[in-house]
């Protein structure tokens, strides 16, 4: 049983939160305690990974990299313990638990409290933490529309691209340019009056207009008007914090689930006069959510597109639809992009190329090669097919220059092979912390051969042979040639336990 299990939750909420950093005048409030039950998993929905990265990760990273010097709110439910586990002690950040999920208002009124009113006035922005290809850029473009338009709440607003006929969302109701009787909005144009939801929308009569007062004048839109209306509610939002202190505890319960919606705060900050404004990002996939695991995939793909489309004329992919490159390796990539010297980088189908791995000029890496950990390539090397490459976190793999590596391979731990150095199919080798594992330059490993935490001098050939713990010395014949190591095999262990039948 880990630790954290024995750990009442808010004692480990409280142990992961660090403190509210009021020289900060924004916070972000990540909504993360929902299951998800049409996911149909037993793992949190906000644990689902995109790219490799969880949801609720990936919304709090483009929160913190998009606003600087921002502190975060996460409130936290069902499987409260993973999702904060996940994320860790962070600075500036806060864990917040909503023990029953009674809506989305209400885990705003949940995550507040957090805050002290005495210290605080500033921006907060709330986000739903299924949001998982949200990304920075986003946010700082929401940052600024929020600020410049000097309104006191902003939604972001989504366009649905398809028929309108398939849009169940929620649609986003704006003031038009006249009202019902043709007198000009004047200021009030585009303002957001309220969001009404796609059942209410179908239950309006297609005879009778749809009548809305805002601003002491009255709006209608048809039926036809209102389902052909793009916009939609993303669920990310901006507020002044002083208008949303003063009003999220007046939102009500009186619906069907009976449950606190914050998009009834839309009515609220309009009957105070305050002003509601709603942007829509300059990508329509950063608002993607998921309910259910095909739309998952869906983000998926939308991720795997982005990276390919990233890279697609700076190094060689086979397969746009069938790799995987961890975003630091990306990252390492574009930066050695920027020097202009050509990559000459190939990535065969299924490639996996892991966290901590760093590639180098003239790499190829063929079909289904798996790389994870701190491997470290050097010049002009060749990974064949179904190769298995990784260190655990704390070791180092290094992979001298022109090394070859062939087909179904595997090679783990902290090793270190030499430059010129040549291993052939069939090989396993494998370096510990306290054996590792030091190949020489040149050397040649070929057969069905398994070589553990030794020491192989340059030069050296080993075929099929078993080597643990050894050093392997190179000895030079009369003839100038080096010994080479054949068909060597320690002595059994345990040969009692086997009788003949």
């Amino acid at each position: 049983m880990e630790v954290k299990e024995q750990i009442p939750v808010v004692d480990y909420l409280n142990k992961l939160s660090s403190n509210i950093n009021y020289d900060n005048h924004e916070v972000a409030i990540i909504l993360a305690a929902g299951h998800g039950k049409r996911i149909k998993s037993h793992r949190s929905k906000m644990l689902h990974k995109i790219w490799e990265v969880s949801t609720v990760e990936r919304v709090y990273n483009a929160s913190r990299s998009g606003i600087k010097d921002i502190n975060t709110i996460i409130v936290v439910g069902i499987k409260a313990k993973d999702v904060a586990g996940v994320i860790g002690k962070r600075e500036a950040n806060v864990f917040a638990y909503q023990e029953t999920q009674n809506g989305t208002g209400h885990a705003v009124q949940v995550a507040l409290q957090k805050i002290d009113a005495e210290l605080f006035d500033g921006i907060v922005y709330v986000l739903p933490g299924d949001m998982g290809l949200i990304n920075k850029e986003t946010m700082v473009k929401f940052r600024e529309d929020f600020i410049s338009s000097n309104s006191d709440m902003m939604v972001l607003t989504g366009l649905f691209e398809g028929n309108p006929e398939d849009n169940s969302y929620g649609r986003i109701v704006r003031v038009k340019a006249v009202d019902e009787n043709g007198m000009p909005s004047g200021e009030d144009e585009g303002k957001v009056i309220e969001i009404i939801e796609h059942k209410d929308i179908l239950s309006i009569s297609e005879g009778k207009p749809y009548r809305v007062k805002f601003g002491g004048k009255f709006y209608t839109f048809t039926q036809k008007e209102l389902i052909e209306n793009p916009e939609f509610n993303s669920g990310v939002y901006a507020f002044k914090y002083k208008h949303l202190v003063e009003l999220i505890d007046k939102i009500s319960s009186n619906n069907a689930q009976n449950e606190i919606y914050i998009t009834d705060l839309i009515a609220l900050f309009n009957q105070h006069n305050y002003t509601v404004q709603a942007v829509s990002p300059a990508e329509q996939y950063v608002v993607m959510g998921f309910n259910n695991k095909s739309v998952l995939k869906e983000m998926e793909e939308v991720a795997r597109h982005k990276v390919y489309a990233e890279l697609k004329d700076i190094i060689e992919i086979d397969d746009p639809d069938d790799f995987f490159i961890h975003e630091s390796v990306i990252e390492y990539i574009l930066k050695m992009d920027k020097k202009n010297i050509p990559l000459d980088i190939k990535i065969g189908r299924g490639v996996y190329i892991g966290e901590g791995v760093k590639l180098n000029y003239n790499i190829e890496l063929k079909k289904n090669v798996f790389v994870s950990g701190n491997v470290h390539f050097g010049k002009n090397i060749v990974v064949w097919q179904n190769v298995h490459l990784s260190s655990f976190p704390h070791q180092t793999f290094t992979i001298g220059d022109n090394v070859e590596i062939l087909g179904g391979d595997i090679i783990k731990g902290n090793i270190v092979i030499g430059e010129g150095s040549k291993i052939e199919s069939s090989v396993n080798m494998t370096g510990s912390d306290e054996y590792p594992l030091r190949i020489g330059k040149n050397v040649l490993i070929k057969g069905t051969s398994y070589i553990f935490g030794s020491i192989i001098e340059d030069e050296i050939q080993i075929e099929h042979s078993v080597i643990i713990k050894k050093r392997v010395d190179k000895i030079v014949k009369r003839d100038g040639s080096t010994q080479p190591i054949r068909f060597y095999l320690p002595m059994p262990g345990g040969i009692d336990a086997i009788e003949d039948l």
